[in-house]
């Protein structure tokens, strides 16, 4: 168990009593923590003992007496003390399997781990949970949390997650919302296997669930050119896109007359597809499942548009924006708006096809830097090269494919920079690296 403690902060109980970085928490009230969420609940009373492993080996007895809740003033090195649970699941649409080989090993890791739904927003399946494990989320009230349901029809789930233990997943759903647990749920919709017809009997499902189930998104599946001897998918298409926003609409329509709002929506990438443009801002009720590509277009729309007046008029400069197919056309006509503001200002916006994973892979989170470097190496760049900030590993300047930002600067002869691609940091960015007159 990694319980180590890194930081211990400044007038806290921690450091009054002495416990300094580099001790190690072996148990609070006798237990043993495997995450911060067993620290958070056990630290949660008024009486405390905890046992503290000095680095020399020596170990503290600590009484606490405290007000509830009160912090003790710690931080670890890992939020999940033991190891991250892996997926049981060997799903017919699961992108990982669709990753080349030679990639680093940690793109190869499948998570299914309901601690890391809850600290970092990652969708579990619960099929490798046990009825403990269940108990736990709703003894420490792990709420929200994210759930990949994919389907309540539990003999075609089996199939679809290709786990015999899959086909329980309403009964968990019930247990939860039962408890009081707030639940977000994703499902990817893979033609003639789970939409249609079937898609509308889970939102239905799921609906008898809100408001504990808070909302629902819908994604189409992703297909890579790697896909030898995997299950055979289908892609939508501009008709079946159609057809699916159609028929959605349908229920959207009816939710907002029953409880004010759609409950189900569909990503971006179905607008896209279907050559439609998405809906209204107040569709998407604060923007919450952007993380789910869901109102993305219209985030950013509404705050170029919002933001615009922030630009200074007075100064010039030159940039190229690099994206994938999918956000082509909003971006370019978000900096044909910024160029008509302040004509001095030119943006060219490249649109960077997907080789790496193959052309059916058209969102900008998924380029490698290879593709951007070839696409761009002959290209004039102006000034600055603009990217997406989610074209690079969380917390790190790496694209997928293992080439640095420093690599890409050096072979572009660029300086790079990266943008939230919300249109008022877009316009941020824009504004400090361009030039007086």
């Amino acid at each position: 168990m990694n319980t180590k403690i890194s930081k211990v902060l400044e007038d806290s109980i921690a450091e009054e009593l002495g416990i300094e970085v580099g001790d190690r928490i072996i148990s609070i009230n006798g237990n043993s923590i495997k995450d911060i969420i067993d620290y958070r609940f056990l630290m949660a009373d008024e009486y405390v003992e905890i046992e503290i492993e000095k680095p020399d080996g020596e170990e503290w007895v600590l009484e606490i007496e405290k007000d509830y809740d009160e912090k003790l003033g710690i931080e670890f090195e890992e939020a999940i003390m033991d190891n991250a649970r892996s997926c049981s699941n060997k799903c017919v649409f699961c992108f990982i399997d669709q990753l080349p080989k030679d990639m680093r090993e940690s793109l190869y890791f499948k998570d299914d781990d309901s601690r890391l739904s809850f600290l970092q927003g990652n969708f579990v399946t619960l099929t490798n949970m046990k009825d403990d494990d269940i108990d736990r989320i709703i003894r420490y009230r792990i709420s929200p949390i994210n759930i990949s349901v994919h389907t309540t029809n539990g003999e075609l789930r089996k199939k679809m997650l290709n786990n015999r233990f899959a086909g329980d997943i309403y009964h968990r759903l019930k247990r939860l919302s039962e408890a009081g647990i707030q639940m977000n749920c994703q499902i990817v919709s893979c033609p003639g296997i789970n939409n249609g017809k079937e898609l509308i009997n889970t939102i239905e499902d799921l609906y008898k669930l809100s408001p504990s189930v808070e909302n629902v998104a819908v994604v189409p599946v992703g297909v890579t050119m790697h896909r030898e001897g995997l299950f055979p998918l289908k892609l939508y298409d501009k008709e079946s896109a159609i057809e699916e926003i159609n028929t959605i609409k349908q229920l959207q329509d009816r939710y907002k007359s029953e409880i004010g709002e759609p409950f189900i929506r569909l990503s971006d990438e179905f607008y896209v597809m279907a050559g439609m443009d998405v809906p209204e801002s107040e569709f998407y009720s604060g923007f919450t499942q952007l993380e789910d590509g869901v109102g993305m277009i219209r985030f950013f729309r509404d705050t170029i548009k919002r933001d615009l007046s922030k630009l200074n008029k007075d100064k010039k400069g030159s940039f190229t924006i690099a994206t994938g197919a999918s956000a082509y056309e909003e971006i370019q006509s978000a900096a044909q708006c910024i160029m008509k503001k302040n004509p001095k200002i030119d943006i060219k916006v490249e649109k960077i096809m997907n080789k790496f994973f193959g052309n059916t892979i058209t969102v900008a989170g998924l380029l490698t830097g290879k593709d951007i470097i070839d696409a761009l190496k002959e290209r004039e760049l102006g000034d600055y090269l603009i990217i997406s900030k989610n074209m690079l590993k969380s917390g790190e300047e790496i694209f997928l494919d293992d080439v640095t930002l420093k690599q890409m600067e050096g072979e572009l002869k660029r300086n790079i920079l990266v943008c939230n691609y919300t249109g008022e940091d877009l316009i941020d960015i824009i504004n400090s690296n361009c030039k007086e007159e």
